[in-house]
């Protein structure tokens, strides 16, 4: 039984609230696009010859994982999708390891990917590779580099309203969360440099180096990794499933984003919360889930049966010969 109210007028799918990122959106994503480089570059010159230390090579690896997850799991299968169901400490512990992420708030990130969702590679769609970037290959340039970075100082943010983020917006906790975000950045890059502080006993210039190693390069791989989902996987790679998109999978970056590389899949079943839908492809954040649901941290995770994966499959298959007919 629907619980829609009929009264209620649908909210159009773009819903935009802004006609451009907020300045000091863009000030903070400027700031995480150019000072890692820049600074491994600076840390690189002065370290050249100087093997890099374990505990940067530790705390890049923790870090990544712990945030990366935070991303994949809490704020695109959890909060974005509803994929599974969680306790309110999980819930903000998964909000806060996202937010460490360095890209954006809770519910910026939800509204922008709900968005993408609704209006995937078509007009509105935030970071499309395809929509709007003329023909030919500097088209498909221009649209690579729009959905990799571009979109970040243009299209990221502007949905702010109830049409894609309601839910959120009426959870005092992820709001709370939200208003920290500047403290979640800190702590973000602040706790490798104290852990290395802390190691070392004391040594400013190790903490220094691990502030750079694990914390401003850490955040520069993995959201760059994460954007090429964006990018890449709406451009190259294998189509298991017919959606009225251009996703696809893309394995070599199925490990360094933990699952979210097995796109296709994920638009043919976006309320999943497995996107490696077959045994051989890897979904560490998957694997996650399923631990999590084994000893009752979550619960109602949603994955699509075989049944399903076969029909959607076949549905493909049929339309195929009609679309070379015409």
């Amino acid at each position: 039984m629907s619980t829609v109210d009929p009264a209620r007028p649908r909210q159009p799918l773009v819903a935009t609230v802004r006609d451009k990122p907020l300045t000091s959106a863009r000030i903070i994503t400027l700031i995480a696009i150019v000072v890692p480089p820049l600074a491994l570059l600076s840390v690189t010159g002065l370290l050249w010859g100087v093997a890099v230390g374990p505990i940067d090579l530790i705390m890049f690896a923790v870090m990544y994982v712990f945030c990366g997850l935070g991303i994949t799991i809490g704020f695109h299968r959890l909060f974005s999708h509803r994929a599974f169901k969680t306790t309110r400490f999980m819930t903000a512990f998964w909000a806060i390891a996202g937010s460490m992420a360095c890209q954006g708030p809770v519910t910026q990130w939800v509204t922008d990917h709900r968005k993408h969702h609704a209006l995937s590679d078509k007009e509105g769609d935030p970071h499309s590779p395809h929509h709007g970037h003329g023909p030919g290959w500097t088209g498909v340039v221009k649209g690579l580099w729009h959905a990799q970075v571009g979109w970040l100082l243009t299209t990221k943010g502007l949905e702010r309203g109830e049409r894609y983020g309601r839910d959120l917006y009426a959870d005092p906790l992820i709001r709370r969360i939200d208003q920290l975000y500047l403290l979640w950045l800190g702590l973000s890059l602040g706790i490798p440099a104290l852990v290395a502080f802390a190691w070392s006993g004391g040594s400013v210039w190790i903490a220094f180096q691990c502030f750079v190693w694990a914390g401003l390069l850490r955040v520069f791989v993995f959201d760059h990794l994460t954007w090429s989902v964006n990018s890449i996987c709406h451009m190259y790679g294998r189509r298991d499933y017919e959606t009225d998109d251009e996703s696809r999978n893309f394995w070599p970056l199925a490990i360094p984003v933990f699952g979210e590389a097995w796109h296709n899949n994920h638009h043919a079943f976006p309320g999943s919360a497995r996107h490696g839908l077959h045994w051989k492809q890897i979904d560490l954040s998957w694997a996650l889930i399923y631990g999590m649901e084994k000893v009752g941290l979550v619960w109602d995770v949603k994955v699509p049966t075989e049944q399903r994966q076969e029909l959607r499959k076949a549905k493909g298959e049929a339309a195929a010969p009609a679309d070379t007919a015409a």
